[in-house]
């Protein structure tokens, strides 16, 4: 066990952007920088706890970055930072969180905070964590007609289904609302469809 303070490398093309988040973290947080894909590589080791990953970059893809962190085996969480509007295509997608530019210094921060907090569960409540991202990310950006168009979409949303229950059996009556309060918590309560478990 150490002492020392998460890391978080800030993968970003601009620098002075790159910079700014670094800014925005180092108070809380030990942080490396890495201003390209083929840069945040030669930075990605297991000491890493979370990167903040924009996609579009040359030379290397933040998408091409994510394979290889993937690949790696390396147990850190992975968010996407990024101008990039999501598409479908993000649903084949291995990070943990999408946040679209511009963002806050408040946003940023509860993101890493979240994704820190989500390595302390089990796999299958981190993917259930990434589902719901991905989800409410679709919905923030796509209209009802298309989502609901969209076989991808009701997959998503089935998965998601069946992640709940499978997890929600997995717990005591008495632990309930201390596992609605978790997600509570993080903010993502209307992506989990929390009427319907408290309906039960």
């Amino acid at each position: 066990m150490t002492d020392e303070p998460p890391l978080v490398l800030v993968v970003e093309d601009e620098p002075d952007l790159a910079n700014l988040y670094a800014a925005w973290l180092d108070d809380e947080y030990r942080v490396r920088t890495a201003y390209g894909g083929h840069e945040a590589l030669s930075e990605l080791d297991g000491a890493v706890d979370v990167v903040l990953l924009d996609r579009r970059m040359p030379g290397l893809s933040g998408d091409e970055v994510l394979s290889a962190v993937r690949e790696r085996d390396i147990d850190c969480r992975v968010a996407m930072v990024t101008a990039v509007e999501p598409d479908f295509d993000i649903l084949e997608m291995g990070f943990d969180d999408y946040l679209v530019k511009p963002v806050t210094r408040e946003s940023l921060q509860g993101t890493v905070s979240n994704l820190l907090m989500r390595s302390s569960y089990d796999d299958g409540v981190r993917e259930l964590f990434a589902l719901a991202s991905k989800k409410a990310v679709l919905e923030a950006e796509k209209d009802e007609s298309t989502l609901a168009g969209t076989a991808e979409y009701r997959q998503l949303s089935e998965r998601l289904t069946e992640l709940q229950s499978k997890l929600d059996e997995q717990l005591q009556l008495g632990d309930h609302d201390s596992f609605v309060g978790m997600y509570r918590d993080l903010g993502r309560e209307d992506a989990f469809g929390f009427d319907e478990f408290n309906e039960e």
